[in-house]
This record gives C-alpha cells, sequence and structure tokens, in this order.
C-alpha cells in the first residue's frame, strides 16, 4: 500500500474511532491521522498475534483493524490522561 493511501486509511480510521471514543471535538485532522496510523500499527499487532491479518491493504478488513486499534489507543491514552496523580 502506498503513502497516500496509508495517510487516508489512517485518517478515517483515526476520525472513526474519535467519533466512537467521544474525542472528536478535540481532535483535528492531524491527530486523527497520526491516532489512526499508530492505530493500524496497533492493531495489526494485535490481530496477528491472534492468528488473524492485520492491515493489508486499501479495503474493509484494515480499515476495521485500524479503526479497533486507534480505539484501543485512545482509550488507553484517556485512561493515562485521567489517572490518578495527573495534573491534567
Amino acid at each position: 500500500m502506498g503513502i497516500i493511501a496509508f495517510i487516508v486509511l489512517g485518517a478515517i480510521a483515526g476520525w472513526i474511532a474519535s467519533m466512537l471514543a467521544g474525542t472528536n471535538a478535540q481532535m483535528g485532522l492531524l491527530a486523527n491521522i497520526v491516532v489512526g496510523i499508530i492505530g493500524a500499527f496497533l492493531g495489526g499487532l494485535l490481530f496477528s498475534m491472534f492468528g488473524g491479518s492485520g492491515v493489508n491493504g486499501f479495503n474493509l478488513g484494515s480499515l476495521l483493524v485500524a479503526v479497533i486499534g486507534a480505539f484501543i489507543l485512545l482509550m488507553l491514552l484517556r485512561t493515562f490522561h485521567h489517572a490518578p496523580g495527573s495534573h491534567a
């Protein structure tokens, strides 16, 4: 998959995950792209650990893997951001 397609997939996945996580209002396009790309790597790693396929092209299955990974990433960030003792 080309870099442009990967960025577009990441942007879409990050945007969908941010809407599911309720963080869309705080995130912009760049944050959605970054979360989506990291989420695609995280989702691909998790899916491959359990015998599934990760991100393998610009298709619905890859988008689903990326959205799941991005959602997990956002939940982890939310957990650590609001952890007891944090000053945020």
